[in-house]
């Protein structure tokens, strides 16, 4: 006699501890359908499809996913993946399971940082400077433009949420990142996540 966990292991191989993790970069000319082939093709090969964000992009459609295969799958998968080329580019990187990638995020203190100025060149570089000094690891971090309302021109916004490290300051994270705020004539607001 075998228990339910055992007869259920065929039909749900992501529950199997042998699973590879990867990280897909895929880009490819925007039109319909896309998401739907790269689906299809993860699960075919028993793949399970964990978290992503994509977008649109000056005509592009680009993303990351998160995966995970069965390990004796995952050659099988990376070879179909490949064979998507006409339709998008896929590159699969090996990822960290959960486990290791929850272990090494402990203790660092989450900070979101949001900003709106006016568009101009640099901001990015600037704010990106204080990060690093600080050690900060970037979670993600969301940019766009926008017309300003009433003034004309564009507004840069830019939405991070950031990792502070064990040992850091939030608060000379704050003072320095305004500094630059100031400097950059951009709108900065920022708390802990």
């Amino acid at each position: 006699m075998t228990d339910a966990a055992d007869s259920t292991a065929p039909e749900r191989p992501w529950l199997d501890a042998r699973m590879s993790r990867l990280v897909l970069t895929v880009i490819g000319d925007d039109r319909a359908g896309l998401v739907e082939a790269l689906a299809d093709t993860i699960g075919e090969h028993g793949g399970n499809w964990e978290q992503s964000q994509m977008a649109e992009l000056a005509g592009q459609f680009a993303g990351i996913v998160v995966v995970e295969v069965p390990a004796d799958r995952e050659a099988a998968l990376r070879a179909a993946l490949d064979g998507l080329d006409g339709l998008m580019e896929v590159s699969a990187h090996p990822g960290v399971d959960q486990a290791a990638e929850a272990a090494a995020s402990a203790g660092w203190t989450p900070l979101r940082i949001d900003l709106i100025g006016n568009d101009h060149p640099g901001i990015v570089r600037d704010v990106s400077a204080v990060l690093a000094r600080h050690g900060l690891s970037i979670e993600t971090i969301t940019t766009g433009q926008r017309d300003a309302p009433m003034a004309g021109g564009r507004l840069f916004e830019a939405h991070l949420v950031v990792r502070v490290p064990p040992g850091g300051d939030p608060a000379d994270v704050r003072d320095d990142l305004e500094q630059v705020a100031s400097e950059l004539f951009v709108d900065l607001t920022l708390e802990r996540d």
